[in-house]
């Protein structure tokens, strides 16, 4: 085996860690923008007391599309556009990039199947018949700290972060990789 490729295969570990590293602090500032319009958004329709609210039947089935779906769906579709820009201009930036629509929509297409997944996750955390259900009296939604709401949120974004690291690395962002790096001296 030859010798340089041990350093570049450590060099392309260490890029993919500073990558994860960039990509989780970009992260990091999309679940503040995600709560931040969670917030919002819950405060608008009197507390996460009403994130239950019925808002319409989903057709063909006994469940129902209520509050605290859209909020997960408007604070994901802002939340997504923010790291997608911010993933683009400084984790994965190179001057090789597609245009801003043709990476952003396998982003957001990536974002979305984590979100849809995301929504089921949200629902096992804030149902009572679940056996996943965020329990009293540790959660609850007479404390904004303590809102079960807010906490399934946090762990829905903490639990698909990884999968949409790895699946933007390859797909989103993959162009950027070995074929625009600077040929070894």
């Amino acid at each position: 085996m030859p010798t340089t490729s041990t350093p570049r295969l450590t060099g392309r570990h260490r890029r993919n860690l500073r990558q994860f590293l960039m990509f989780g602090i970009v992260g990091g500032s999309g679940v503040v923008v995600n709560m931040i319009v969670a917030i919002i958004m819950h405060k608008l329709n009197g507390g996460t007391i009403n994130a239950a609210e019925r808002i319409f039947a989903i057709p063909g089935t006994d469940f129902w599309f209520r509050y605290r779906n859209l909020v997960w769906i408007v604070a994901f579709l802002v939340a997504n556009t923010w790291n997608y820009q911010l993933n683009r201009s400084w984790t994965f930036r190179s001057q090789h990039h597609k245009s801003w629509w043709a990476s952003f929509w396998p982003f957001f297409t990536i974002g979305a199947v984590s979100a849809f997944l995301g929504m089921w996750i949200q629902v096992l955390l804030t149902h009572p018949g679940s056996a996943f259900f965020l329990p009293d009296p540790y959660f609850n939604e007479n404390s904004g700290l303590r809102s079960r709401e807010y906490w399934a949120q946090l762990l829905t974004i903490v639990l698909t972060m990884p999968i949409n690291f790895v699946v933007n690395k390859v797909w989103t962002f993959g162009h950027l990789r070995v074929k625009h790096a600077a040929p070894p001296a």
